[in-house]
């Protein structure tokens, strides 16, 4: 059945869940506000109190584990991971100095030591409640019970409680980051503050309203931009331990209510409260209102619906299974995608990607989500997440711990899925899939063999993010970069913190940038961020994230259609915010900003292929310009060899190894990792280059050593030596625009190569560049008949047999029986119609998409297409 517009920017469950949230507002309001007894006039059949006792039982088995869960075997490394932990910060504690709770955190300026001082109360509270069937001198001890109360009051009256003092560095610490260590404290420790400090939990918590200064009223806001997204699920999760802790059954529903906001599928065209924040009906997740951020708040926020699921499990708050399955379409939708072999792919990750621990570590997140998701799902459902958790684990290079698990719940639920015979391991997606993120600027094209992820960027979403000194030199990361991942590859040896480490930034794989050293923030203003609160520039404020941590792009059109399994996708291009702002006189004079290159792009996704093409490719201020086709890392000792075939016949000259640029035009190159039993193929096709014709690329393949310090200032600065090959077309400065055509081939092998080169030279090949300008770009694939065009410019284009009004990506494919299927998308998002015209024969709809229309022209069919407010998602049809 065609899906309405309204369907494609919501989903049932979501919307359910916000229908329930105004009713559980008003059912906090009819609420006193300190008792845990039943009020049977504000919700009939509540007993507010059985509700919390429940809360809190379920809040400690999430952290502490249960008799049953812990009396497993595979729970017991887990446990003798928090009672390691629990003594090395008791030794800790014992070893303080002065001006310190714990050795080597001094505090009084430091927020992140007193939010990691508080973690540390947790862990040390937390081995206390752990049951277990081995003795532990820890559990159930009073003495340290007490230890950490009596150091919780002593954090409150000198460090956090004195308001006029606190709330110096980030904002997070004060407002979730402590919060949550207390506030789960205060729930794991609950009957002992009763007996010895029965105050402290009081006045912790006003406190802790006290710090919610982009709150209102010490209570959550949900118009302020702070509170959103993964933000807000934490706070609010925090809200429902100190309402049940406290007996404040008005704190607990309001929270859960604010919190079922962030469930609701974001629709871009109305926002709730102005939020962007969350998951978009394309499975997108977006934070800080315009970063791809899946792979890194995503998780956070994934973690916390979880274990929202589970705190609430018994009580009469909500309808647990409704929450239930909009995650679960979150995980099928917007996780799974992103996941290659257990590693979660770096284009999602912002900032973290320069972090040591990323990867297959992130997944592990979403892994034990899924199990969790599991135990609260029946039927099919539930064998398809138990698995998709077994087809993580067979398809991954690493090991997944389950001792880096939340829950010694999870860590059995683990075991049992993977010892369940009857459960078969499957992916959630199938093999051969195609997924246009669109609201977040993004595509993932998989196939049996490899993934294919690259990164745009528009006015809609952020080039890049950096903050906190991380993720340092990210200036093209939304610039069209791409990551290929292969199969059977240990992905921490071909990406990773040290892919960015020894990658330059300026030579990201598909990135056209000008030859040009930039400075990293920390270099251009001696602090993390650029200071001058005078002109708006605080460390958190918007103005700095609008220019220096996450800067959208100047361009408009980033986006592409998806037709089946197969896509296209379009880019312009555009210089960054900060840029534009400052040549408008915007932005102080020491404010530095960097200028782009130009070029207008296309990547058109088959099976075997990922056809690029490149136009206009120049610097208007006539720098020297580098366009990167792909670069690769590999360990020092491993043998890498790039082979190839020039286009009068000879062999590539650098066939040992080395590298230098062709001294003619190339058919084909190879590169090849005897080590990791990878290739990559690259076949340079008619259309591209200087006059249409073939370009002669540089190789490189040099050995780089720099320590991941380069990347994040609190890297360790470990050295990371790796053979680091390149390869790319260069123009010298003041060269005119060129434009290149090129297709990767993953896996490829020579003799497949050569077939390539073969057919070519007699126009028998697979692949025809169609058009290949700054207005209009098309690619023709003969074995799977499909036209592929992306066109950029207002007015009329002509490619194949298509003709298309203005901006647009489309994919045209003609089945053997005459049937044609084609697929239209708005790449600007902002156009009310697009029309298009099939030259030949008239064919009828046999179905279409809700907003397509389609009638008989002179000479063709014609085609037009609502896109009004349709956010870049493909509108299809079936014509015969």
């Amino acid at each position: 059945m065609p899906l309405s517009r309204r369907t494609l920017l919501t989903t049932l469950p979501a919307s359910a869940l916000l229908a329930v949230a105004a009713p559980l507002r008003a059912r906090a309001a009819a609420r006193p506000t300190t008792t845990g007894t039943a009020d049977p006039g504000a919700n009939p059949g509540s007993d507010p109190g059985a509700n919390h006792a429940a809360l809190l039982a379920n809040t400690v088995a999430i952290f502490a584990g249960t008799t049953e869960s812990n009396a497993r075997p595979e729970t017991a490394a887990k446990l003798a991971a928090l009672t390691s932990t629990a003594r090395a910060r008791l030794a800790a504690l014992d070893g303080a100095g002065p001006g310190e709770l714990f050795k080597g955190l001094p505090l009084g300026t430091s927020d992140a030591n007193l939010n990691t001082s508080y973690q540390y109360l947790y862990e040390i509270a937390l081995a206390t409640r752990a049951p277990g069937p081995a003795p532990s001198d820890l559990r159930d001890n009073v003495d340290v019970r007490r230890r950490v109360i009596d150091a919780l009051a002593r954090l409150h009256d000198t460090y956090y409680g004195d308001q006029s003092k606190g709330y110096y560095g980030n904002w997070f610490n004060w407002e979730i980051g402590i919060s949550a260590s207390v506030s789960k404290t205060l729930v794991l420790l609950e009957e002992e503050l009763a007996a010895y400090r029965p105050g402290l939990t009081a006045t912790y918590l006003a406190s802790m309203d006290a710090y919610l200064r982009n709150g209102k009223d010490g209570d959550v806001d949900l118009d302020s931009r702070f509170h959103t997204g993964a933000n807000l699920a934490d706070i609010t999760t925090n809200r429902i331990l100190q309402g049940a802790v406290t007996g404040d059954d008005a704190r607990v529903v309001k929270a859960v209510a604010d919190q079922l906001t962030v469930y609701a599928t974001v629709d871009p065209y109305n926002p709730r409260h102005g939020v962007t924040d969350g998951f978009y009906a394309d499975g997108s997740f977006i934070q800080h209102d315009s970063v791809a951020y899946t792979g890194s708040y995503g998780k956070v926020l994934l973690t916390r619906a979880v274990q929202t699921v589970k705190i609430l499990d018994g009580t009469d708050y909500i309808n647990t299974a409704d929450l239930v399955a909009v995650v679960r379409g979150w995980v099928a939708d917007g996780f799974a995608p992103l996941v290659f072999e257990g590693w979660m792919m770096e284009i999602v990750k912002g900032r973290g990607v320069s972090r040591t621990a990323t990867g297959y570590t992130d997944v592990a997140v979403v892994v034990e989500a899924v199990v969790d998701l599991s135990g609260h799902t029946t039927g099919p459902d539930a064998t398809a997440l138990k698995g998709y958790v077994k087809f993580v684990r067979q398809t991954s290079k690493a090991a997944l711990d389950p001792v880096v698990f939340v829950s010694p719940v999870s860590v059995a639920r683990y075991a049992d899925i993977l010892a369940d015979t009857s459960v078969p391991a499957a992916d959630l997606g199938d093999a051969a899939s195609h997924t246009a993120f669109n609201a977040m600027d993004r595509t993932v094209h998989r196939r049996p063999g490899y993934a294919f992820a690259l990164a745009r960027s528009s006015n809609r979403i952020s080039k890049y993010e950096y903050m906190s000194g991380e993720n340092l030199m990210p200036w093209f990361q939304g610039d069209g970069a791409h990551h290929l991942y292969l199969t059977g590859q240990d992905q921490t040896l071909a990406f990773g913190v040290d892919y960015y480490t020894t990658v330059s930034p300026y030579r990201l794989p598909g990135v056209t940038a000008p030859v040009e050293t930039r400075r990293t923030i920390p270099e251009l203003y001696g602090t993390a961020w650029y200071d001058n609160p005078e002109r708006g520039f605080t460390s958190s404020s918007e103005s700095q994230n609008t220019y220096v941590y996450f800067p959208r792009g100047t361009n408009t059109l980033s986006g592409g259609a998806r037709l089946g399994t197969y896509g296209a996708v379009g880019l312009v291009l555009g210089d960054d915010a900060a840029y534009a702002a400052k040549q408008a006189g915007e932005l102080p004079d020491d404010f530095v900003a960097y200028r782009n290159a130009a070029a207008t792009k296309s990547w058109f996704m088959f099976d075997d292929e990922i056809v690029v093409l490149a136009a206009g490719v120049g610097d208007p201020a006539g720098r020297a310009v580098t366009t990167t086709l792909d670069s690769r890392i590999a360990a020092a000792s491993d043998t890498v060899t790039v082979t190839g075939r020039l286009r009068d016949g000879s062999d590539w000259p650098g066939a040992d190894g080395g590298g230098g640029t062709a001294p003619g035009p190339v058919d084909w190159l190879r590169y090849a990792d005897t080590g990791q039993g990878v290739s990559v193929g690259y076949v340079f096709l008619d259309g591209g280059g200087d006059r249409g014709g073939v370009p002669r690329p540089t190789v490189t393949l040099d050995t780089v050593t720099r320590s991941r310090r380069v990347v994040r200032t609190s890297n360790p600065d470990t050295p990371v030596t790796k053979r680091v090959f390149s390869l790319s077309v260069d123009q010298p400065a003041g060269a005119r625009r060129l434009s290149t055509a090129h297709a990767l081939v993953p896996n490829a092998t020579e003799r497949q190569l050569a077939a390539y080169e073969r057919y070519g030279r007699y126009g028998r090949g697979p692949l025809t560049v169609v058009a290949n300008t700054a207005r209009v770009q098309a690619v023709e694939h003969r074995g799977l008949s499909i036209l592929a065009v992306n066109t950029f410019t207002p007015g009329t284009h002509h490619a194949g047999r298509l003709t298309v009004d203005g901006a647009a990506s489309v994919l045209v494919r003609t089945s053997r029986d005459g049937t044609v299927s084609l697929a239209v998308s708005d790449p600007t998002t902002e156009r009310g119609t697009v029309s298009l015209t099939l030259r030949g024969r008239w064919l009828r709809a046999v179905a279409t998409d809700d907003g397509v229309g389609v009638r008989r022209v002179l000479g063709g069919t014609r085609i037009d297409v609502d896109t009004h407010q349709a956010h870049g998602h493909s509108l299809t049809a079936r014509l015969r």
